[in-house]
């Protein structure tokens, strides 16, 4: 099957940086949108970024001009890079993809487990 692992999270300080990046492994015909949502304790799942197949981007206004998606379609990888980091960032970030099947051209999201990230002095 399909399955999408995300790395890259941990501790860093208000103000900090750091990169996740999310590969895709299995069977499939083409990865279309791949997106980054996070959900901190006791609040929604909501989401941080997305990314088309052909490098179209959307953002969630809180995190415009601070995080940029991008990806590498012959790594089956998304990246999202984090800058001006705020404690409000505290999440675990999950990464998703809309997979195409091959044969069948079916489309279906599969979702990563996430990983913790603190921002905190």
């Amino acid at each position: 099957q399909v399955q999408l692992v995300e790395s890259g999270g941990g501790l860093v300080q208000p103000g900090g940086s750091l990169r996740l990046s999310c590969v895709a492994s299995g069977t499939f015909f083409s990865i279309n949108g791949m997106a980054w949502y996070r959900q901190a304790p006791g609040k929604q799942r909501e989401r941080v970024a997305r990314i088309t197949n052909s490098g179209s981007t959307n953002y969630a206004d809180s995190v415009k001009g601070r995080f940029t998606i991008s990806r590498d379609n012959a790594k089956n990888t998304v990246y999202l890079q984090m800058s001006s980091l705020k404690p409000e960032d505290t999440a675990v970030y999950y990464c998703n993809g809309e997979v195409v099947s091959p044969g069948t051209y079916v489309q279906r999201v599969y979702w990563g487990q996430g990983t913790q990230v603190t921002v905190s002095s």
